[in-house]
């Protein structure tokens, strides 16, 4: 946080303010005694007995209205903000509690200054006091003292924040007589500050209008500094907003790095409500901010079971990231996280799922308005050719059967051409990814090889086996083609047999135990979707899964693929509903 200004105005010191004795010309007692608290100031090196001096002051402040008190008030106004400032330097190193153990008393002493109308109407104390308020606000408040203590800190902000002016204690005295209590006073007075400020904040950006009631960049600065600790009260929102969507024409960020910071970490938990587009300027004007919203999402994704797919794609609903990734440059860092999460499990299957149900809900947004004015295609994928994004972005679910398999084996054809013509790690990475992306063709592949009573396909082996093991080293795509051929000639043999039974199934998964990881991946794949689109084999389907999750691992993989078949077969209008029925009784177990 930045230190306040220090422009203002200096009254005499309290070496040059005398009083007439008997004729003659000498410091005044007060003084004296200011001066001799102040001198002990010095010696203490953490403020603590400069600050009972001030405290004590301020107490005598509040216990007489005369003439002479008012005087010994602005005799002190400079010496109290060189005060205040020294305080601030300490406190915005410092965490709440451990300020509150080291400055004693800090908490009483801001708060009779800031009811001191004298002190308050000096610009400098009143700028000071601010600053030191929003270094003892709690952003994270852990108990009910720290909550309090935050009410207490934003009530008191908002009335600094509307009170300026040296007339500001005759206001007072006229609100009393008129029979108005102070707290609804200055809560109007502060929604028509909140108004004033979002009125010049959005001046600044028109062309005419009085240029003397426009901020300055310094000015929209200290607001943000300001709004900090109350920026989660309803009614400064607007004002929120205001700064957020204000652009200057200045090379460096105007806005306060911490206050972008707060109302992040805000937005992030939903202490505050913003528009859309004043999200979308937070995080397109602070690439930090936007990380750790993105990072705050997969983290919570992560924490949620396999089975809770219905949960994970509420919780990417109301991140509100997928709105915002509508504009491109958003869209690129967070696929541009989730990619380097992706490389960094080496394809960890939770990290693919998170891919595919963020697309998904992107490209529901994305294509919600057709009207509204978007970005192409091409400029969110742009690593890959534009046919091979709009045939992935067709969707699976309402096609014939003849028609889902033919416009698979075109989809099939376009990433065979970039594995066989543009044979580099790099596009074949692409092309993998942007298959994740739109997994669920991936799924339909699998149902249709299973349930094809023609013979087998070839296209749909090698999109399987590329889908789980992109990389062709040393041959393990065409290992795990082999696999998956023989599983589903065993397949099809135990249909035709028409014996139901258990133990057949668990003896096909097992003569394959020694595949490699993205195979036995596979093979739990087509598994559990020969036992969902095989009705005869529904009432065994329950000790089937059972005997093939004896791990974690194993559990989880099946989970996954029951999961998503629910997420995407549970759609209206859609005949699947004993395919989804047996699904969810299956995840229910597991």
């Amino acid at each position: 946080m930045r230190a306040p200004g220090t422009r203002y105005y200096r009254e005499p010191t309290l070496a040059r303010h005398r009083v007439e004795v008997r004729g003659r010309s000498v410091p005044c007692c007060r003084c004296k005694t200011a001066r001799r608290g102040l001198g002990m100031a010095q010696v203490a090196p953490d403020g603590v007995l400069s600050l009972q001096c001030w405290l004590n002051k301020a107490a005598e402040w509040g216990q007489k209205t005369t003439l002479e008190s008012q005087q010994d008030v602005c005799l002190h106004l400079p010496q109290l903000q060189d005060f205040l400032l020294q305080i601030y330097e300490s406190l915005k190193h410092m965490r709440t509690h451990s300020a509150m153990e080291r400055f004693p008393g800090i908490g009483q002493l801001l708060g009779r200054l800031c009811w001191n109308p004298f002190v308050v109407a000096h610009e400098g104390n009143r700028s000071a006091l601010m600053s030191c308020l929003c270094c003892l606000y709690n952003s994270d408040p852990c108990s009910p003292l720290e909550l309090k203590a935050n009410s207490w800190i934003q009530d008191s902000i908002c009335h600094l924040f509307t009170a300026s002016g040296p007339g500001h204690q005759e206001v007072w005295k006229a609100v009393n007589q008129l029979g108005c209590s102070t707290v609804d006073y200055h809560g109007k007075l502060l929604k028509n500050t909140i108004i004033s400020l979002v009125s010049k904040l959005k001046g600044c950006h028109s062309l005419d209008g009085n240029s003397n009631n426009r901020l300055s960049p310094q000015d929209v600065r200290e607001i943000s500094i300001k709004c900090i600790p109350i920026q989660t009260m309803p009614d400064v929102y607007p004002l929120v907003e205001a700064l957020l969507m204000y652009h200057s024409s200045e090379p460096e960020e105007v806005l306060d790095e911490l206050f972008i910071e707060t109302v992040n970490r805000s937005v992030m938990r939903k202490k505050i409500v913003l528009s859309e587009s004043a999200v979308l300027s937070l995080w397109l004007r602070h690439l930090p901010s936007l990380e750790k919203a993105v990072l705050d999402l997969f983290q919570r994704l992560i924490a949620v079971q396999s089975k809770s797919m219905s949960e994970m794609e509420h919780i990417i609903k109301d991140s509100f990231l997928p709105q915002a990734s509508c504009h491109p440059s958003i869209f690129m860092i967070v696929d541009g996280i989730l990619r380097k999460a992706l490389l960094e499990t080496d394809g960890n299957l939770k990290v693919t799922t998170i891919i595919r149900l963020f697309t998904r809900r992107f490209i529901q947004v994305y294509e919600k308005d057709n009207v509204q004015a978007r970005y192409p295609l091409r400029a969110f994928f742009p690593h890959n050719s534009l046919a091979m994004v709009m045939a992935l972005l067709r969707e699976s679910q309402g096609l014939k059967p003849n028609i889902s398999l033919q416009h698979l084996h075109g989809i099939i054809q376009k990433l065979r051409e970039v594995d066989c013509d543009e044979r580099s790690h790099k596009n074949l990475f692409n092309s993998w990814y942007l298959l994740i992306h739109f997994g669920d063709w991936v799924d339909v592949a699998a149902e249709q090889l299973l349930m094809s009573k023609t013979e087998i396909s070839e296209d749909l082996l090698w999109l399987l086996a590329f889908y789980y093991n992109p990389c062709n080293d040393n041959q393990e795509r065409i290992k795990t083609m082999d696999a998956a051929r023989e599983v589903h000639d065993r397949m099809a043999m135990i249909r035709r047999n028409a014996v139901v039974c258990a133990v057949t199934l668990r003896g096909v998964f097992e003569e394959k135990k020694e595949c490699n990881f993205g195979t036995t991946q596979l093979l739990r794949h087509l598994l559990v979707t020969f036992l969902l689109y095989s009705s005869e084999w529904h009432r065994v389907a329950r000790d089937c899964i059972s005997q093939m999750t004896q791990t974690q691992e194993a559990a989880n993989e099946v989970s996954d693929v029951l999961a998503r078949t629910v997420c995407r077969l549970n759609n209206k209008g859609m005949k699947n509903e004993k395919i989804t029925k047996i699904a969810l009784e299956l995840l229910h177990n597991l």
